[in-house]
Parts: structure tokens; sequence; C-alpha cells
């Protein structure tokens, strides 16, 4: 690979020769710099920053140098043979190329490399537009794509992960000296978090394909596991049909409709029920696609860490019939023990529906206060089916479509399921809230994907959501390496799949159609 700084400039010199020049450039600077902070000190700020951005220069062309050199060597080309032969597209005989790869302090080089064309004898149209991009095998060795380098391109997703906007981030990386329009700042993260997708869908396919075969990690072996799930809320934005009388010019017009992505944290937490941080990271992950994708999601997520090893693995939820009858099947998909499992209503919603239900019985607000500190000690101390009938019997002679009746229906169908045996988990150590899932929603969703006047592409909403999951978990290097990998090999964006059902009989109403009832005493072998 030949590796120049501009089409017609000369070529990249050895590492040695760069560190010579950069050592008489640096000499002439420093004089500049001693002499601007002994006329004024206050300027030290502004001095610190021209060198760092100086030295960040520097890297730069000793990067290019080092680059130059390696792609050189025998080694390159082996490399280059091996991702050739692992290629997932049939390509053709390589062919030399100019591409501009920008560095990770903006520095851009100019490089000629080999370009393996795709295959096209036999293929469909359909196919033929998806695989067309073709490989370049040294690039793609090194990790370079989209002509910026794998630490660039890692940088900016990683500041637009953690801005409010794109806007901001732009800015951000021009004060560390790296000026990128909008448009690049935007296509570099949303790039870097669709491959992330792309392997996680390959790596799903793989194990519903053949989950014998895909061995199981061993991440949550012997732990005490929790998982929650719930969903948030993000604007999508959806294009109108086309107008026959919309003038030229004239913007398109676009509909806002809210979209629920539906998110999952994975963690383990100690014998009093908190989330252990220390030593073990949570996992968070979620999509836009669907109930069924998500449930598909949290159990290859069970299966990939271990969880069939753990202790103990809880399922802690709010009342959402999509959760509650999905966890059959997830639990069955992920190999896990039934009788190393727990589910757990979160004990605010199951509060919330029992203050909900006091109110629509219209009493004075003394008599509600005491009823309600009454029936929530019940609640607390497992005694379920006596708040049911107390509420019953305050009910008697309402209508049938009074709203007491949903509350009562609500809390007996999950009582009955053993959803409420709130002293049971106390006793054995096992989280009674969803305090994490709802943290994440905040942190995840609403702090970067929801404002007001934002409206996401859902692929789009679908890739930052993921870049700012892992990188909240501290996952962000672990996910680098696993994308780096699979991309080097298969340069196809499809991300989307077909989630295989995971609920019988869906309903929006809960309280008409209750999740199957499941015995809570298996869990007496758990240690406490």
């Amino acid at each position: 690979m030949e590796v120049r700084l501009q089409k017609a400039g000369p070529v990249i010199g050895s590492p040695a020769a760069i560190m010579d020049q950069f050592r008489t450039a640096t000499e002439v600077c420093q004089a500049a710099w001693e002499q601007r902070l002994r006329q004024n000190p206050g300027t030290f700020r502004r001095v610190e920053r021209e060198i760092k951005r100086h030295f960040d220069q520097g890297a730069d062309q000793f990067t290019a140098a080092v680059l130059a050199r390696v792609t050189q060597g025998p080694e390159m080309e082996e490399h280059v043979r091996q991702v050739r032969q692992e290629a997932a597209v049939g390509l053709r005989s390589p062919q030399r190329r100019s591409r501009r790869v920008r560095l990770l302090s903006g520095l851009v080089l100019l490089v000629t490399t080999l370009y393996c064309p795709p295959k096209s004898a036999g293929r469909k149209r359909e196919q033929a537009t998806e695989q067309a991009a073709g490989l370049f095998p040294e690039l793609a060795a090194l990790g370079i794509a989209n002509g910026s380098s794998p630490a660039l391109q890692a940088t900016v997703a990683r500041i637009v992960a953690l801005s409010p906007s794109i806007d901001v981030a732009r800015k951000e990386l021009r004060r560390q000296g790296l000026k990128l329009d909008k448009k690049t700042v935007r296509r570099l993260a949303e790039q870097l978090g669709t491959h992330f997708l792309v392997w996680r869908q390959r790596e799903l396919l793989a194990w519903r394909q053949q989950a014998a075969l895909t061995p199981a990690g061993d991440e949550l072996a012997g732990c005490r596991v929790a998982v929650q799930i719930d969903g948030g809320r993000v604007r999508v934005r959806e294009n109108k049909k086309r107008q026959a009388n919309r003038r030229k010019g004239q913007r398109k017009k676009f509909k806002t409709p809210w979209r629920e992505p539906k998110a999952v944290i994975i963690f383990v937490f100690d014998k009093q029920g908190k989330m252990i941080r220390r030593d073990r990271q949570p996992l968070i992950d979620g999509t836009l696609l669907g109930p069924d994708h998500l449930a598909e999601l949290v159990a290859w997520h069970l299966h990939r860490l271990g969880a069939a090893k753990a202790e103990v693995v809880v399922f802690v939820s709010d009342g959402a019939r999509w959760i509650w009858d999905r966890l059959d099947e997830i639990i069955r998909r992920a190999g896990l023990d039934p009788s190393r499992t727990a589910r757990v209503l979160d004990w605010c919603h199951a509060v919330q529906h029992l203050h909900r239900a006091l109110q629509s019985l219209k009493l004075n607000a003394q008599t509600r206060r005491a009823k309600f500190a009454e029936l929530r000690g019940w609640l607390k101390h497992s005694r379920h089916a006596e708040v049911v009938a107390e509420l019953e019997r305050l009910a008697a002679g309402r209508a049938e479509k009074d709203k007491v009746w949903t509350e009562i229906r609500y809390l007996r169908t999950h009582g009955e399921a053993g959803h409420l045996q709130y002293r049971k988990f106390r006793r054995r150590g096992l989280p009674c809230g969803s305090g994490a899932i709802e943290s994440t929603i905040r942190r995840v969703i609403n702090l970067r994907l929801k404002s007001n006047a934002m409206y996401w592409l859902a692929e789009n909403a679908e890739a930052v959501f993921a870049l700012r999951a892992n990188l909240l978990t501290d996952r962000w290097e672990q996910m680098l390496d696993a994308v780096q990998h699979t991309m080097s090999r298969d340069r196809r964006l499809t991300w989307h799949w077909h989630a295989s059902c995971f609920s019988p009989d869906a309903t929006p109403d809960v309280t008409l159609n209750p999740p199957q009832p499941v015995n809570p005493e298996p869990l007496t072998h758990i240690s406490t």
C-alpha cells in the first residue's frame, strides 16, 4: 500500500525521517511558546492546547509513516490473503485504487491499495444491490472503513453518543482540533452503530440456527442475575406519500409518530438484592423493531453470557403484558432451569395500582390514607389475597365497568401468578424494584433520543441507541473489537431480522388474560 499526503505529493518517508522533521519543528515552536509565556503568563491555557495540537499532528504524521512501512512487509500480504479467503461475498481479482483516509487528529492521507470487486454472475438484482460494495482487503485488515481510521470513527461516535446533539458533538470535536462538518460527524457515528447492529444480527441468527453448536459464555456463571425489561418513547420521522401538487424546492411533508424503543438490562446483584458494579458491568441492549425481537435478544444475551450456570435469574418488570407473555419462551430458549428463576412484579407498580384502586372508591382522604397504609403493609408481607379480598369488599355493589375492578383484577392476576411474594423475595435477597431499567430508559433513551423537535429515522435511532448503551456500560472496547472482526470479512449492512414468535396469544388487556401461574416454591434452595 502506497501512502501520500496528497495526490501529487511525495510518498511518506520512514518513521525515523518523520521523527527528525518533527523534532526540528518542535524546537522552532518551543522558543515561540516560551516567549509568549514570559510576556503574558495568562496565555498558558492557550499555549498548552497549542502544544497538544502540535503533538497530535506529529502523531498523525508518525502514524502515517508506520502505516506505510508496515503495509510493505510480507506479513501484511498474509493478512490480506486471509481476509480474502474468509470474505462472505465472492470477490474478483484485486485491482489498485486510490482512497482518502483521515487519521485520528485530522490528517488526510491518499493511499493506493488493493480493491476486490464482488462477483456478480448468477446473483439476483436485490442481492447485487446489497453486495455491490466489494472489499479493500488491506484496509479491512487494518479496520479502516468509510475513509476513516478506526480510532477516528470510534472517537467521533463516542462523542456523538455522549453529546445531546450532533451540533454539540461537532463543536466539541472542533475544540479538540478535529474539524469535521455535521454530515461527516453524523455519518461516522451512525455507521459505527450500524456495524454493531450488523454484528449483533449475525451472531443472533447463528445462535438461532445452531443453538446447540453456539458455545455459552461463563460471565454469569455462579452469579445472582437480574433481568429487567421496559419501553421508552421516541419520535420517529416518516415521510408522507408524494404529493402531485408539491412545488419544486418545497420541503417534503413528514409525520412524527411516537415509537416505543424496548430496552433490557442484565446485571449481577448481591445477597441484599443490590446491583454489583465494581467487577461486573451490566449489559444494556434494546431495539425499535418489536417485542418479539427484544425477547429474542434477551434469550440470546442470557445464553451467550452463561445465565444457565447462574445461581438464580430474576425477571423484574412492570405489568406490561408484552413482557410477561414472553418470559416462558425466553427461559426455554436461553436454556435456563425454571426452578432457578423467579418473576417479580415491580413493588412501586404494585403499590401504585393499590393506590389507584383506593382512589376510585371515592373514600375521604383520612380513611383512604389509613386504608392504604394498612393494605400496603399486607402487600409487603405477601398477603396479596387478603388485599384483594378487602378491595372486593369495599367495592361491593359498584358497576362492573368501574375502574376499581380493573385494579383488583391486576393485583389478583399477579398474585395468583406468584409475582407478589415480596416477603419471600426479600428473605432470599432478590430485588423487588425495577429502578435499574427505569434509570436505563432515562440515561440511554430520554437524555439522548427524546427531546423537543428531535425526530429520528428509525434506523439512526437504533444505531445511536446501541452506541450509547455500550458506552454507558463500559463495553465500548469490547464492541469495537467485535465490530472490526465481523466487518473486515463482510461489508454488507443488513441488520434487520424476522423474530420468531415468543407470545402464544398476545392481547392488549393484561387483566383479562392473566399470565400462566408459576410456583415460587422451587426457589427455596437459594441461599440466604
